[in-house]
């Protein structure tokens, strides 16, 4: 297993453990096989372990079985407060004792805000008093260090790097979000203000690998590359890059993951790799709908539409799954106070007066509306404003 240095030198995994997918058989977690996973995971070297408050069990799995495997102390464990739940510092509170018991454990040694939109909301959970309770627990020594996970665009994400001292980050990305969500330039970033920056995602949930076009695939075989493999060693060519996280849910997977990990370090891509992701984000990108590449000179609207990210979302219900394509938008767009669904268009065309591919943003935002704002997403974003669950 390779190791990368977070901040405070303490040295993490190149490969972490990503403890969303842990298998389930009847509605609950089947904890003999996590068992078998995770301890095959911890001897090979894996010391990152990433959960969060609703990962429905997922803790409590985590919790027990360190707890009786006498290993709390070999790895370090990142979970997650669900601000979007959270009224009062009370209720931060509450939460994170909660979080303590199912983990069975004193401390919290990479601890996250689940899923911050933008600068709005982090001067919300301010205005509660988070700063202060954040600083209360960094002295105690529950919390040891202190990030926050993203899905969102690129200015956004900058602004929240700014906004705080963070010890870390976690950010979606993969060679198809190499220009969306934080992208590129947000890592970069992340990175030149020493944070290190923690990858979830790095297969799309698997996608890179399942739903590859069958070109892609073959072009893969043929070369004697495995695709999964190749999307991770992308990653962890790229110096910025600290730990990937991996939902690895069989014995087969961790091992596989954990050979990969072991010879890739910065600079591990061959020339037959790379051409290999750009043939791939070809054929991938056939699919498209809106050739929109992210630049973001359409951006600001005045009337709050997230342009680019409206579009990457519409793009991913042709290029991965609707299901996939309108849960992200959900949570991208719906998740603030001003909301930036494609439906707040006004069609003003200043945008189209700067975009550089020539888009007809405003038809192609009302195209995009009318596929990813179903009845559901009206009904969650109703929700979503009265109960100021932004």
């Amino acid at each position: 297993m390779l190791y990368r240095s977070d901040r405070k030198g303490t040295q993490l995994s190149i490969l972490g453990y990503g403890c969303l997918r842990f298998t389930k058989k009847h509605g609950q977690i089947d904890l003999k096989k996590t068992e078998r996973e995770i301890l095959a995971a911890i001897d090979a070297g894996v010391n990152y372990f990433d959960t969060a408050y609703v990962y429905g069990g997922s803790e409590a799995a985590l919790g027990t079985i360190l707890q009786r495997n006498n290993l709390r102390e070999s790895v370090y464990i990142a979970t997650k407060l669900p601000h979007y739940l959270i009224k009062s510092r009370e209720g931060m509170e509450r939460c994170f004792q909660e979080e303590l018991k199912r983990l069975k454990t004193d401390h919290v040694d990479y601890y996250l805000m689940h899923m911050l939109t933008d600068l709005s909301t982090w001067k919300k959970l301010c205005g509660l008093g988070v700063d202060d309770w954040i600083q209360e627990k960094l002295d105690n020594g529950q919390i040891r260090n202190i990030g926050f996970s993203y899905h969102g665009n690129t200015a956004n994400f900058l602004e929240l790097i700014d906004a705080y001292d963070w010890d870390f980050c976690q950010i979606q990305y993969n060679y198809m979000d190499e220009h969306s969500q934080a992208g590129r330039t947000g890592l970069q970033y992340a990175a030149s203000r020493g944070i290190p920056v923690i990858i979830m995602e790095p297969l799309r949930g698997g996608r890179l690998v399942n739903l590859l076009p069958e070109t892609a695939k073959k072009a893969f075989a043929e070369e004697g590359c495995s695709p999964a493999g190749t999307a991770l060693r992308w990653l962890w060519d790229q110096p910025e890059v600290t730990v990937v996280l991996s939902g690895m849910n069989s014995v087969k997977m961790v091992k596989e993951n954990v050979r990969c990990a072991s010879h890739s370090p910065v600079g591990c891509m061959s020339k037959k790799e790379q051409k290999l992701i750009e043939y791939a984000k070809e054929e991938i990108s056939q699919k498209i709908k809106v050739g929109c590449t992210g630049c973001g000179y359409c951006m600001p609207c005045p009337h709050h539409v997230d342009i680019p990210g409206v579009f990457r979302c519409y793009n991913e219900m042709y290029t991965d799954t609707p299901k996939t394509a309108r849960k992200e938008y959900l949570r991208c767009m719906a998740f603030r106070k001003q909301p930036h669904s494609a439906s707040n268009c006004k069609s003003c065309g200043k945008c189209e007066k700067h975009c550089p591919q020539g888009i007809e943003i405003r038809k192609e935002l009302k195209l995009a509306a009318a596929e990813l704002e179903t009845p559901i997403y009206k009904l969650i974003c109703k929700v979503i404003s009265l109960l100021k669950l932004w």
